[in-house]
């Protein structure tokens, strides 16, 4: 066979052959590959060689810069567009509503679980039960109960913590998107929305799921009084009423709510700040772990003092000792008896819990408000 003879029109062709190969009349053939064999060339009414799949040729190997292949249309050089690979799940929820509220409930699901061990450990450290130190405590728990005995009690605290982050998460969301100012439009309030959604978010969960801290923690201190979760509902509604189940209602809300409040609206901040400082809208799953984790932090150690002495007026009047008349008395007796240290007495094994908690929550809860759209071609 004579070499073919490349031709300024872009054309390949041979004499004796009558072989004449142009881009332009190139067919697509089912079934070939890049090469075609001599059964699927196609032979035309001039008696010339057809080639298939011309423009995979050309896409993916490389012609002399002499050769231009005609019809074929050049990429602008430096511009070059990358494929994202990897499994992307997106679940289809129409109603805004819903999907906060499953987002919500799973990010306290998941939170709750990722720091039971932690919680297991500080609740045997504050009781002395298992040792005086958090190795020392861990170790025991290994050597009699194994891995599940940090996870014991656990699948109790999600369902109570579930439902109330699911609340908290949609109350916050759905407050502080109300009264955000939109885009060229001046501030509704003068303090930040975020603390007001906080505050709210912490009010509603609190009073819709107060009944179950109360059943829980009767529960675990009276044993044998009750054979389950539903007897002991019946029981105490109709020992004490509806009013019953709402019992030391007040205290937990001095707790709750500034908490609540300064963790969001520290959340809401320090977003805004990240977007501002690396000018990208879009925070990932890690920097929204760390943000949340910062957040938590910020609210436990503001607002510790008043956890201390919530607990001082709780068992007060039990353990003997002196009664509060409100919040400040409280606030004014520590810091007189026992100085600034007694306001903080107890923070690192609190933040041992929260910190590593508040993070995990918010992470799931944008990871999953992003795997949850409204419509399938969301991104």
């Amino acid at each position: 066979m004579q070499a073919l003879e490349c031709k300024n029109n872009g054309f390949l062709s041979n004499s004796q052959l009558r072989l004449q190969w142009s881009p332009q009349d190139c067919n697509f053939y089912p079934g070939g590959g890049l090469f075609a064999s001599v059964g699927q060339m196609d032979n035309n009414e001039n008696g010339n060689f057809k080639f298939p799949y011309v423009d995979l040729f050309v896409k993916y190997v490389s012609s002399p810069e002499r050769f231009k292949i005609l019809g074929v249309q050049e990429e602008e050089k430096g511009v070059v567009k990358k494929k994202k690979n990897g499994l992307r799940l997106k679940v289809k929820i129409e109603n805004p509503s819903l999907r906060r509220l499953i987002s919500g409930a799973i990010a306290g699901a998941v939170s709750r679980t990722a720091v039971a061990p932690l919680e297991t450990i500080r609740t045997h450290l504050m009781v002395g039960s298992s040792g005086h130190s958090t190795m020392e405590v861990f170790n025991n728990i290994m050597k009699t109960d194994g891995w599940p005995g940090l996870f014991r009690g656990n699948f109790v605290n999600v369902i109570r913590v579930a439902p109330s982050k699911a609340i908290e998460l949609f109350v916050y969301d759905t407050v502080n998107k109300n009264l955000s100012p939109k885009l060229g439009q001046q501030p509704k309030l003068r303090i930040p929305p975020s603390l007001i959604a906080g505050a709210c978010a912490g009010v509603s969960s609190t009073l819709l799921t107060y009944p179950l801290e109360l059943l829980k923690t009767r529960l675990t201190i009276q044993r044998g009084v009750y054979n389950g979760l539903l007897d002991a509902f019946i029981k105490i509604l109709h020992e004490g009423g509806p009013g019953e189940l709402y019992r030391g209602l007040t205290p937990s809300l001095i707790g709750v709510v500034p908490y609540a409040a300064t963790n969001y609206c520290a959340y809401d901040t320090l977003r805004k700040a990240y977007r501002k400082i690396f000018k990208q809208e879009k925070i990932g799953n890690i920097e929204t772990l760390l943000i949340g984790s910062a957040a938590g932090a910020i609210s436990s150690s503001a607002t510790f003092p008043l956890e201390v002495a919530r607990k001082h007026m709780q068992v007060g009047a039990v353990s003997g000792r002196q009664v509060y008349k409100n919040v400040l008395h409280a606030l004014a007796s520590i810091l007189e008896q026992e100085g600034i240290q007694g306001l903080y007495k107890g923070l690192g094994p609190s933040c041992m819990k929260l910190v590593p908690a508040a993070g995990i929550s918010f992470m799931c809860y944008e990871a999953c408000k992003r795997i949850l759209v409204e419509n399938e071609d969301n991104a």
